[in-house]
């Protein structure tokens, strides 16, 4: 990037006038002042060629600003941040139980291989997505605010547009003319042509889908894009069961729906883009083309480089299955729909753990520009105990019921995938971890170091698959993808721990109390129970003021809930 801006002076505010939300982050930042008062302004300026970018990205200033009355520069409507909170909060909820029924019924109905070939098309989808659009919508976030503010906007998003469109173009036709290729490379054999080319039609509807979403989100219109992640679930279980009713139940039909799904959905962020586009102003200086592409494209690379380490991370357990296991087609698909049923639960770990850290870190941002560096160690130490505690003992719970799931709800069709749960459970948990700990990086603005931990559980988890796959089969996978992630957590605490992360021990044991999972959930849940009572000093979790803080925090809830019971109950006499 040849500039990079930070916050400068520009007048003073009258000291007794509050400032109130944020309505725009970029070059310039406007401040509404509760009650509707007149706007102020907080002007940026460029950074000077090698200083360093650490005043770039914070969350807390001490500065003055600006009065303004300019209309010209005001900004498109916008969401606020605690109804966006809201909505999101209520809406992931709803996802996520109509995709945990969705999932555990496509287990019911779908044969292991059928299933395999859903969970590999999808995989595939996931990582060829991000990859054709050539990371060029990650710099949204970052950039569609920097162009506004320069009357630049219609231009930058036309042409950053017509990019995305082309390469996606490049991308779907290079599959329709080589489904062959392709089809050994997602499923391991090259006469699954038809799937190729419904995967290739729901590529296509898959990047225009996530382009919306991360154009509606770049754009602060948080009600449209929760819709449409709400919507595309919802379609895509309606239709997804339909066709497995209706037809014989094949994988063939679930991709159909997935892609059928964002059709309907973009086609609806398409509709709702209409007015927002409108609301653009025409641009009133020229861009050159220069210009924009050396700005854009480091930035863009680099997220592009991201977003594909961390989605091949996730999905190369599978296709080692498929391309190195030395199984026949079937049998590999088989292999891959029996771990596809081990992970149906736990991966609602991740996103919860993803949900509570993008939560945390505007928190943590706080103390950190405050330069309260140890306070933020501490309080995410603490953090990350006690919600990998929970899961832990969540996962013992879901191994004493796993027989019944996997025997009555799903028809005793997937033992191989019970017999890994364990070490899934114990996977789920340490990404759980890592994506809590990551908001210590991101504080530190030290991002570019998560690339480092994934790629080297990305190498790890290859090679202890090439040994262990073999020997071991889905065993071996499984614990070898356990390995990788709990490499890849070690990792990064040891990276965090070279910008001043103080890493306890209690956090290093919780880290390690996932590997009695395997030995079963009684042992787990009674180690678990004893290590919290103080019955075992050695085994000890939470330090002594810790402890307190988690005991006001019970003791509250308990309060109030008991409150609310006396209330209710003196309401209804």
């Amino acid at each position: 990037m040849t500039e990079a801006a930070v916050p400068t002076i520009v007048g003073d505010t009258p000291k007794t006038q509050p400032l109130g939300h944020v309505a725009d982050f970029g070059e310039c930042i406007n401040y509404t002042t509760r009650g509707g008062a007149q706007p102020w302004r907080l002007a940026w300026r460029p950074l000077a060629s090698g200083q360093d970018m650490s005043a770039a990205c914070g969350e807390s200033y001490a500065f003055s600003v600006s009065s303004t009355h300019s209309t010209t520069d005001a900004a498109p409507q916008t969401d606020s941040l605690a109804a966006s909170v809201m909505i999101l909060l209520v809406l992931t909820v709803a996802q996520r139980v109509v995709g945990l029924v969705r999932s555990v019924l496509f287990c019911r109905w779908l044969d292991a291989d059928q299933l395999g070939q859903w969970d590999l098309a999808f995989g595939f989808l996931m990582l060829a997505a991000p990859l054709a659009l050539l990371g060029i919508p990650g710099s949204f976030g970052r950039y569609i605010e920097h162009y506004r503010q320069r009357g630049q906007l219609r231009t930058f998003l036309w042409r950053t547009t017509l990019l995305c469109a082309a390469a996606s173009a490049i991308a779907v036709v290079v599959m329709l003319l080589r489904p062959d290729w392709f089809s050994c490379l997602i499923f391991g054999r090259g006469e699954h042509l038809a799937l190729v080319v419904a995967v290739a039609a729901t590529l296509a509807a898959v990047i225009a889908f996530n382009y919306l979403v991360t154009l509606f989100t770049a754009l602060r219109r948080f009600r449209v894009v929760s819709a449409m992640q709400f919507l595309n679930t919802v379609l895509f279980a309606l239709i997804a069961l339909t066709l497995l009713v209706a037809f014989p139940p094949r994988g063939l039909s679930v991709i159909i729906a997935f892609g059928v799904a964002s059709s309907l959905t973009a086609m609806y962020a398409a509709w709702r883009l209409r007015p927002v586009w409108s609301e653009i102003p025409r641009d009133g200086t020229a861009l050159g083309h220069s210009t924009l592409w050396r700005k854009l494209l480091p930035f863009a690379f680099w997220w592009w480089m991201m977003n594909w380490i961390s989605n091949v991370f996730e999905i190369v357990d599978r296709f080692m299955i498929v391309h190195y296991s030395g199984l026949s087609d079937a049998a590999a698909l088989d292999l891959v729909g029996q771990y596809h049923s081990a992970r149906v639960l736990p991966v609602l770990f991740i996103g919860v753990a993803e949900l509570l850290a993008g939560l945390l870190t505007p928190h943590l941002s706080v103390d950190w520009e405050a330069g309260r560096r140890d306070l933020v160690s501490k309080r995410l130490n603490m953090i990350v105990k006690i919600f990998a505690l929970g899961l832990v003992v969540a996962s013992a719970v879901l191994l004493i019921v796993a027989p019944v799931l996997f025997g009555t709800v799903f028809k005793h069709k997937f033992n191989g995938g019970l017999e890994v749960l364990p070490w899934v459970l114990a996977a789920c948990i340490w990404v759980s971890m890592s994506s809590l700990m990551n908001n210590y990086l991101l504080c530190a603005e030290k991002s570019h170091h998560l690339s480092l931990s994934l790629g080297t559980g990305l190498g790890l988890n290859i090679v202890l698959n090439l040994v262990l796959l073999p020997w071991m089969g889905l065993q071996g996978v499984a614990i070898a993808s356990a390995a990788a992630k709990v490499a890849s957590l070690g990792l990064l605490l040891w990276i965090a721990g070279k910008y001043d992360w103080q890493t306890d021990r209690g956090l290093l044991l919780v880290a390690l109390l996932p590997l009695l999972l395997p030995l079963g959930p009684w042992i787990t849940l009674g180690i678990a129970a004893l290590a919290v009572a103080g019955q075992l000093p050695t085994l000890s979790f939470l330090r002594p003021e810790e402890s307190r803080v988690v005991i006001d925090h019970l003791r509250k809830v308990l309060r109030h809930l008991r409150s609310r019971l006396v209330q209710r109950q003196s309401a209804s006499g």
